[in-house]
């Protein structure tokens, strides 16, 4: 399991958990990304892919800290303060997602943390490079990367179509945002998220049950 947590870095740019929150709803998630505390969002996958894209969403524009903690989780009742009756994620991948989110920091401030601290080092580098890459577009960029679809061809010319721009511009705005570079690192990211899990015989994978829980029920972690 990932245990993913983002935390709004910069107050002053105000309440910027919504647009995270919808940019994070078609990931594949055992927990759906939700808030867990005013700003704080945190969700739960067992895709490592996900957790990528989750990191990557958090890292864009540096306005969120991100933390991937990776192990077994488990899932029990708890009821918070107020009273409100939810799930708490207790278990390895919840102490390594707390221990995670305290410790990203950096220009690029995106840390994991697994029993396998070598694996978690080299992921996060990874990450870090990446998350170096999409931290650094400006809004004029993103517009047009945001239209574009991986792997798929001939799609600039849509893209220059729907923005009122030039193909070249598409063009060189794709080559300067090392967006094809993105997207082809991916996979290499998620595979070393992956080689941090633990191995299958060990009490992790009860945390599977969590397909089955409501996504309206908050989680404590």
């Amino acid at each position: 399991m990932y245990v993913v947590t983002l935390e709004q870095r910069r107050r002053e740019a105000g309440d910027l958990a919504p647009g995270l929150l919808r940019r994070l709803a078609e990931l594949e998630t055992v927990v759906p990304f939700q808030r867990a505390r005013a700003r704080t969002v945190q969700g739960i996958t067992a895709d490592p892919g996900a957790a990528v894209a989750a990191a990557l969403a958090g890292l864009r524009g540096g306005a969120w800290r991100v933390g991937i903690g990776v192990g077994p989780v488990r899932f029990e009742s708890a009821t918070d303060p107020e009273g409100r009756t939810g799930l708490r994620a207790d278990g390895p991948g919840a102490a390594h997602g707390h221990r995670a989110a305290e410790a990203a920091a950096g220009r690029v401030p995106v840390c994991v943390a697994a029993e396998d601290a070598p694996a978690a080092a080299q992921a996060q580098a990874v990450l870090r490079l990446l998350g170096g890459i999409v931290a650094e577009r400006t809004d004029a960029e993103w517009r047009v990367v945001d239209l574009l679809v991986p792997g798929a061809r001939g799609q600039q010319k849509l893209v220059a179509a729907e923005l009122g721009i030039s193909p070249q511009a598409v063009s060189k705005a794709v080559a300067r945002t090392r967006w094809q570079e993105e997207w082809d690192a991916r996979p290499a990211a998620a595979r070393l998220l992956d080689l941090c899990e633990p191995a299958p015989d060990g009490p992790a994978h009860g945390g599977a049950q969590g397909s089955t829980m409501n996504p309206s029920e908050s989680i404590h972690s």
